[in-house]
């Protein structure tokens, strides 16, 4: 086998054929030694020497894919550096051969992935060489397709790859300059490639050659100037010989859904309209109007759902951009014949065609709002009139675009509504066996899509709303009398009647609603059978949490629904159960305050009674759901204005768990056993969780419980402690990881969660700072710095950021404190490796962060040696692999800069003539490595930012020694650069000295327009060729900003129109509590 490494050697290709048959079919010993041999005969720089050798003689496909492979590594990384005869000869051997395969139509088939192969590697060269050193490329391609069909055909997919190379895919593997030259050069040679597929479509017989060529018109189709579709006889071959074609009309379908999504001016319009009509009439003739598509597609092969699949795609994207042009009266029957596809591609059940369908619905309804919105009439007086339906007459009296579709969007309400998708706050599920489950994983697909469909609901029923509610009544009456009964026609007309909550005027909605509401209630009652109870349960509760405003107006229906869900909370069914303490806690939020205040015809106020009779009502709950119940009445407690009254409902919400707590703390001053039991473990953690939930809704308020079990509670924690530390004494190291230990590290994990969760809410700083702090830094930073480090808990860093973030200056001395306790015990922890103790490396980088920020004066008085462990750990954090560590450590290594540019200039000075250059270094060692590529955005910045100091000239003293440097004119800005490119320089020998020279100087010129600064970047990047593969995450921050800019300008434009945003993202207003 070794034979084939000895490059001296003449080449046998049969050996290296059997290697490659030992990798694949080989088996032990045989295969690992094939393996090693072939991955270092793959990495050897000579390697491609062999590869005419390999491509030539080889009996074995695999063989000549891994000669490829080989090839294309040296195409993509090293062609530059090969002398103008290699790369000549390499051009012509790959032309050669490719020509050699394709020209034989048996071979040609025989070896179709060999060809497809070939053909990549040709693409990759040509990236490389055309069209400087290869300028008749494209006629030379073009000549050779007259010659034979085969390859003519073989030329069509080079065309196709190219055309993908240069068009679709180049903005992350080329420079800018790059793209731009040969996206002019194939727009220039373009009239030679059209003239060959135009002669080829109009002339050729033979059906894999029309196929290649029309799939390569594809993809030329979106970027090709537009006088060669519509000035030339291209439009006409594919409606008339194409389209009804059985075998062509898939992609025919698909070129003219691309041309159909050209955006151009209104002087083609008249064209758009001659092609819609024609396409319509094929397509009336292939899918007949009467046809049930829904059907015949669940019925179909392959071919036929790709029809369907090309029919959605044509006609949604010719009627997003052109259809204001065929809404004429003449046009107008040929309008709501595609309308009515549509509608009926619309009931397709497959979730990719009903998304392209929706995209398309969802513009139009959108624009027939706005045109209703702009009418004059004043908007109350219209709005009104409209939903009281007294002016729907007045409105169609006007020539409104909505009239010309009222009878399409009344079919189409009527397929969302069947159609719509569960939203995330229900829980019960069908699963695959047919039974009602509670939901084991939410999927992001389905959320997304109830988005849009909800959203294409709010605009249906602004649009016509009592369509609207007559649909949906009419639809409940037959669940009611049970005609359509089943869990899925129940569950997706709740779901929609959710879904439009706020889209009605206010009367309309309580009528609709008292209806719905009943029936529903009514429903629960007759339906017999676990799962039927757990589906309709499950509608009451998604459908009364979506409408806030209807039962706080409606203080009877508010109590009722709240009686219902205690009820619920009894059902052995978790989803059920579940859900009643969801919808709990979101109406105690939306409705707090109608909770404590005494109602007409009332003796108390409601909280009152849900107090006295708490026990009662969550014995069936698991301990979770209790928790989630305690933090629902704590949201009421928090809205009560009288301070008395809100201390003494306190007292009484806490009052069990109090109990528990008082007698088990009683226990414990006897006799210190109390914590050997698992059980009394188990009531102090619940205590405590519970003592959690409380306080994240009371909030400030919540002192004096915090006061009540405070001592006990760090007494509690250093009891704990004790315990912990001698087990693991005792036992080892593997105690930590006993259940019993696990146990008592909750508790302490708990009063961490309890304290930061009291001191994130509470408004008293300095009272908090002068009571809770010192006896709790005592409890807790002396016990983390004791103990082994399996056994030290992450949260007491976390704690201590939130503590600094709160408190702020307030802490500042007691920062060295903090750090002496918990700085080296940890650092020695993480800076082992990369992985081990994941949450204690990032509760310790947030700490620092915090400190940085919030107390930088303490970082000064720190001992030098300190310091520096202080700095090295930042630069540990910054090479990170994790990705949410690298950037706390961009973030805080660009914030102490910072601190320091601002400090007072001998400490500024001191801290830069030590770190500034080993900070540059280190942040282009991160730079130029792949496993970093996400961190871009903020190494850039970092960047940026250090060069801006030199060049500004906000660093006085010299960054250099002065003694070794010979030119008495040195400056830190000529310095910099000088270190820079010589840094860059021993780092890629390959890269030409000019080119880093310029890029140092744009670095430096470019340091306070970020933008430009990271052009340059990313496109010296990209010519390392180390980056060589997806440089898609170099683009990461322009994506995130415009999703994020996208997503606010959602939100400014959905709180325009009623119902648009779901009560749940509504901010409330106090009075409206």
């Amino acid at each position: 086998m070794e034979s084939i490494l000895d490059f001296s050697r003449e080449f046998d290709v049969s050996v290296m054929d059997n290697v490659v048959i030992a990798f694949y079919s080989g088996a032990g010993q045989e295969q690992q030694m094939a393996q090693q041999v072939l991955t270092q005969f793959q990495e050897n720089p000579d390697a491609w020497t062999r590869v005419p050798d390999i491509l030539e003689r080889s009996s074995f496909p695999q063989t000549k894919y891994i000669g490829l492979q080989i090839l294309e590594k040296l195409i993509t990384t090293r062609w530059k550096s090969l002398p103008e005869g290699q790369r000549q000869g390499i051009r012509n051997f790959v032309v050669g051969i490719t020509v050699k395969v394709a020209s034989d139509e048996a071979t040609m088939r025989r070896e179709k992935t060999y060809l497809n192969k070939l053909n990549l590697a040709l693409v990759q060269i040509l990236k490389q060489e055309w069209p400087h050193n290869w300028p008749t490329f494209i006629t030379e391609l073009v000549e050779s397709s007259k010659t034979n069909l085969s390859l003519c055909e073989n030329n069509m997919v080079i065309l196709k790859l190219l055309s993908e190379e240069i068009f679709d895919f180049s903005a992350e593997q080329m420079t800018q300059a790059k793209v731009k030259h040969l996206k002019n050069q194939m727009c220039g040679e373009f009239s030679e490639i059209f003239k060959l597929c135009s002669e080829i479509l109009e002339e050729a017989q033979k059906t894999s050659l029309i196929k290649a060529t029309l799939e390569t018109l594809l993809r030329f189709l979106n970027w090709i100037p537009l006088g060669y579709i519509f000035e030339t006889t291209i439009i006409d071959l594919l409606l008339n010989r194409f389209l009804e074609a059985p075998e062509f009309r898939n992609i025919t379908l698909k070129c003219l859904a691309e041309i159909a999504a050209l955006n151009v001016g209104p002087e083609y319009d008249p064209k758009f309209v001659i092609l819609f009509a024609m396409v319509m009439t094929s397509v009336n003739r292939m899918i007949p109007p009467s046809t049930n598509i829904a059907a015949a597609y669940s019925a179909a092969g392959d071919a036929g759902q790709e029809l369907v699949l090309n029919l959605a795609l044509f006609l949604s994207n010719f009627l997003q951009n052109h259809l204001r042009a065929v809404e004429t009266e003449a046009n107008r029957d040929v309008l709501l014949n595609a309308h009515l596809y549509m509608v009926k591609i619309s009931q397709v059940d497959e979730r990719e065609i009903f998304k392209i369908c929706l995209e398309y619905w969802l513009k139009l309804v959108s624009e027939l709002y706005e045109e209703i919105q702009a009418l004059p009439i004043g908007e109350s007086g219209l709005l009104m009139g409209l939903s009281l339906g007294s002016s729907q007459s007045m409105l169609n009296g006007l020539a409104l675009r909505k009239n010309i579709y009222s009878d399409v969007l009344s079919n189409l309400r009527l397929v969302v509504i069947e159609k719509m998708v569960k939203p995330e706050e229900v829980l019960i599920v069908e699963n695959e066996e047919g039974e009602i489950v509670r939901e084991f994983m939410k999927e992001s697909d389905t959320i997304v899509l109830y988005k849009s469909m909800r959203e294409l609901l709010v605009y249906l029923t602004h649009l016509d709303v009592n369509d609207t509610e007559n649909i949906l009544t009419e639809k409940l009456a037959k669940q009611v009398d049970g005609s359509e009964w089943s869990w899925q026609n129940l569950n997706t007309l709740c779901w929609a009647i959710g879904s439009i909550s706020g889209a009605m005027n206010e009367e309309t909605e309580k009528r609709f609603l008292v209806t719905v509401i009943k029936d529903l209630l009514g429903l629960c009652e007759i339906k017999r059978g676990k799962d039927n109870k757990a589906v309709v349960a499950s509608d009451i509760m998604y459908i009364v949490g979506q409408y806030p405003r209807f039962l706080k107006a409606h203080w009877k229906f508010l109590k009722t629904v709240v009686n219902k869900l205690f009820e619920f909370m009894h059902e052995t069914h978790e989803g059920v159960q579940d859900m009643a303490c969801d919808t709990f806690i979101k109406i105690a939020q939306k409705c707090r305050r109608h909770f404590v205040m005494q109602q007409s015809g009332e003796s108390e106020p409601f909280v009152d009674e849900i107090l006295r009779s708490l026990h009662r009502i969550t014995v069936d709950l698991s301990p979770q759901q209790v928790h989630t119940f305690y933090e629902a009445v704590g949201y009421m407690i928090s809205a009560t204005p009288n301070k008395p009254q809100q201390e003494k409902l306190i007292a009484k919400l806490m009052e069990l768990p109090n109990n528990a707590w008082d007698s088990l703390m009683q226990q414990a001053a006897q006799n210190m056993d109390v914590l050997s039991s698992d059980e009394n473990i188990k009531i102090l953690s619940n205590v405590l969780k519970t003592n959690v939930a409380a306080c994240t809704s009371i909030g400030s308020f919540y002192l004096p419980q915090i006061g009540r079990i405070f001592l006990d509670m760090l007494g509690l924690y250093k009891a704990v402690s004790g315990i912990i530390s001698e087990t693991v004494a005792r036992e080892g190291l593997i105690a930590t990881k006993t259940p019993k230990v696990r146990y008592l590290r909750t508790i302490k994990k708990e009063i961490l969660k309890l304290m930061e969760t009291f001191i994130k809410k509470a408004e008293d700083l300095e009272a908090v700072n002068m009571n809770f702090m010192p006896p709790l830094l005592d409890a807790i930073l002396g016990d983390y710095n004791r103990n082994v480090p399996a056994a030290r808990d992450a949260e007491v860093l976390n704690v201590m950021a939130t503590i600094i973030g709160r408190l702020g200056p307030l802490l500042t001395p007691q920062v060295p404190a903090i750090l002496d306790a918990v700085f080296e015990p940890t650092l020695n922890m993480i800076n082992q490796d990369f992985s081990e103790f994941p949450e204690h490396r990032a509760g310790f980088f947030k700490l620092l962060r915090a400190i940085n920020l919030n107390c930088f004066p303490a970082l000064l008085t720190v001992p030098p040696q300190q310091f520096k462990l202080f700095m090295d750990s930042i630069i540990w954090a910054i090479k990170h692999t994790m990705r949410d560590i690298a950037e706390t450590g961009l973030n805080l290594c660009l914030e102490v800069v910072n601190n320091f540019a601002g400090a007072d200039p001998a400490v500024s000075n001191a801290f830069f003539q030590q770190y500034f250059l080993s900070i540059m270094q280190d942040i282009f060692f991160v730079l130029t490595d792949t496993d970093h590529k996400s961190g871009f955005k903020l190494q850039s910045m970092l960047l940026a930012r250090m060069f801006q100091l030199v060049e500004t000239n906000q660093i006085s003293v010299p960054l250099f020694d002065p003694a070794s440097v010979p030119d008495p004119t040195m400056s830190n800005s000529v310095f910099l650069k000088e270190y820079t490119a010589n840094l860059l320089k021993s780092a890629f020998p390959h890269v030409q000295l000019g080119q880093i020279q310029s890029f140092v100087l744009n670095l430096a010129e470019f340091h306070s327009d970020i933008n430009r600064f990271k052009l340059a970047l990313r496109d010296f990047l990209i010519q390392l060729k180390e980056f060589s593969g997806d440089n898609a995450e170099l683009y990461l921050e322009e994506k995130e900003a415009e999703a994020q800019r996208k997503a606010e300008e959602e939100r400014m434009a959905a709180m325009r129109i009623p119902g648009m945003l779901k009560p749940s993202q509504l901010e409330d207003k106090d009075e409206d509590i």
